[in-house]
């Protein structure tokens, strides 16, 4: 049996607002509903041998509010938008419009100044690769959708421009299992991964 990790994307802070690079919001009251809602579909991830969190506010608050009592992941932070930081895509986009079509098209490009989206997936990679646990092992995170995605890419070895193409929505469950090098990806339902049985 495999070591199994469930990655639970964070709550919003808003839906109302836009997305920004590197987005520190508290998660406010909306999103706070949002958890206690998820909360029943999502029993058994406290049962995890280990619990983890991204830094994000929203990522340790969606733990908490779970219940999950998380521990601290810096290595699960989101990509280093350098620069960008702050900005939504359009603003990027208005200010640098060739340094963010460059950086679209070349998972190795940091026109930003901060971590290039390659480098954001092996991290996010290495810090899967170094997950203690016995075979058999339950793990679950809580992150932001983006680190959600880059491990898809790392487990499903896609080629990095795959990141684009994958939606994670927020307190959604996605689990992989293995070891170091040798993941996959689980779809059967989270609440059977977890069952007491």
């Amino acid at each position: 049996m495999a070591l199994r990790v469930t990655f639970v994307a964070a709550a919003r802070s808003s839906p109302l607002l836009a997305e920004r690079f590197g987005d520190d919001r508290p998660l406010d009251g909306a999103g706070r509903q949002e958890v206690l809602r998820a909360a029943p579909d999502l029993p058994y991830f406290s049962a995890a041998e280990l619990r983890y969190c991204s830094p994000t506010p929203r990522s340790r608050a969606t733990g908490d509010a779970l219940g999950y009592a998380p521990l601290l992941q810096p290595a699960l932070r989101e990509c280093d938008m350098g620069r960008w930081r702050g900005l939504t895509l359009g603003e990027a986009m208005a200010r640098e419009p060739a340094a963010v079509d460059a950086w679209l098209a070349d998972p190795r490009s940091a026109p930003h100044g901060g971590e290039p989206l390659l480098g954001f997936i092996t991290r996010i990679g290495g810090w899967l690769d170094t997950r203690p646990g016995e075979d058999g092992g339950r793990l679950v995170a809580v992150a932001e959708p983006s680190v959600i995605r880059a491990a898809l890419v790392y487990v499903l070895k896609a080629p990095p421009s795959s990141y684009w193409n994958l939606d994670v929505r927020p307190l959604s469950a996605t689990t992989v299992a293995g070891g170091a090098g040798r993941w996959s990806l689980r779809l059967d339902g989270a609440a059977a991964q977890f069952s007491r049985v």
